[in-house]
């Protein structure tokens, strides 16, 4: 009975206790417990408003060569899209006040020349040039040397790229493009108009000496080899001459008409020049051959033939006219001013022989509209990031 009693008892107690609890904290219970259904609290001050995080300015990184670009004048611009003739001494400092892009040197700036007097020349050319000059010459081995021709220079003149081929294959053109190179480079030469990447086999064709005398497929893999040797180098190359020389006659002296075939370029002449555009070519010189498949205009004046050479080729590199002051344009403008003609066909890269009047042309479209700034920046560009490529520019 006693036992009964006491866990009567003790169940009570812990009742009572339990009790006690619940009452508790129902008493104390937070406020959120409180709430009936879409109450808020309300709090005992108003909170301060997040001030939303204002947008950091956008971050533009600008290349070197857009850095250049916008510290330059639009007369500087002008002169950059020129490749010209390297003047006598007697009109250097006029010529040099207008800054061209690049000079080329011919037979006369370098025959009979020590090493020492072009390396002087090619550094004063420097010297009086707000942006390093692109300075080239056609040494292209075989009927086609400047430099070579003179044994002060070179011992020997440099042999045909079919001569090369025969003696020891695309290795011994390999070597040779370096050992080209490396006496180039010593002389203050940063820019080699070569490989020619036409296309022929005849012995009949004028352009058949300054080939290597394959199809489309083993010139495009002697291109393929020089353009990696003188990237190797750190020279400029240029394939020549698109859109593919063929059997035409010497524009030096007349108007070239082409009649072939579409398919013609492109199973055969387009392969040579979409190597050497895969091996990083930065340069395509374009002939002045009038193609009637693509245009009934010079390829050098042609849209045509450059939005082919841009959007089916895709070449970004630079783009630069053969020399404008050839027969074939000279007849086909009536002798009139090509270089505006030439820039609004997509060429980045005039070569001309009258510089003086060539960027006096130029000045006058862009103040008339005719050539946009915009067009103009964008082939300065393309220049600048050549000559950046070539470490011309700290």
């Amino acid at each position: 009975m006693n036992t009964l009693k006491r866990a009567a008892i003790g169940l009570f107690c812990l009742l009572l206790l339990v009790g006690s609890i619940i009452l508790a904290v129902w008493i104390v219970r937070p406020q959120w417990l409180q709430l009936k259904p879409d109450e808020k609290v309300e709090a005992d001050h108003e909170p301060e408003p997040i001030k939303p995080v204002e947008p950091s300015e956008p971050v533009i990184v600008k290349s070197r060569a857009e850095e250049l670009l916008s510290e330059m004048s639009l007369e500087d611009k002008i002169g950059q899209i020129f490749f010209i003739r390297c003047p006598l001494d007697e009109e250097l400092e006029s010529v040099m006040e207008l800054q061209p892009g690049g000079v080329i040197l011919f037979g006369r700036d370098l025959n009979g020349k020590t090493s020492q007097e072009v390396i002087d020349k090619n550094a004063l050319l420097q010297s009086m040039s707000k942006l390093p000059l692109l300075i080239g010459v056609d040494e292209e081995g075989g009927i086609v040397n400047r430099v070579s021709w003179n044994p002060a220079l070179v011992p020997t003149p440099f042999p045909s790229p079919q001569a090369l081929y025969n003696e020891g294959g695309l290795a011994e053109v390999s070597q040779d493009a370096k050992t080209k190179s490396s006496y180039l480079l010593a002389l203050g030469i940063n820019v080699n108009l070569a490989p020619v990447a036409d296309v022929t086999d005849n012995p009949e064709d004028y352009m058949y000496p300054r080939t290597v005398g394959l199809d489309g497929e083993g010139t495009a893999a002697y291109v393929a080899a020089v353009v990696d040797a003188m990237n190797e180098m750190q020279i400029g190359s240029c394939l020549k001459h698109f859109p593919g020389y063929g059997s035409n006659i010497d524009t030096h002296e007349d108007i070239a008409v082409d009649e072939r075939a579409k398919e013609v370029f492109y199973n055969q002449d387009f392969i040579p020049f979409k190597a050497g555009i895969d091996h990083q070519a930065p340069a395509i010189l374009v002939a002045h051959n009038i193609v009637t498949c693509f245009d009934e205009l010079p390829a050098s004046l042609s849209p045509t033939i450059h939005e082919l050479l841009r959007n089916e080729l895709n070449f970004q590199g630079v783009i630069m006219s053969d020399d404008l002051s050839m027969q074939a344009i000279r007849k086909f403008t009536d002798e009139q001013e090509p270089s505006v003609e030439a820039f609004l066909a997509g060429n980045d890269l005039l070569i001309i022989t009258d510089f003086k009047a060539g960027a006096a042309a130029m000045k006058q479209a862009v103040d008339e509209g005719k050539v946009s700034e915009e067009r103009l920046n964008e082939s300065v560009l393309r220049i600048i990031n050549w000559k950046l490529s070539l470490n011309l520019m700290d």
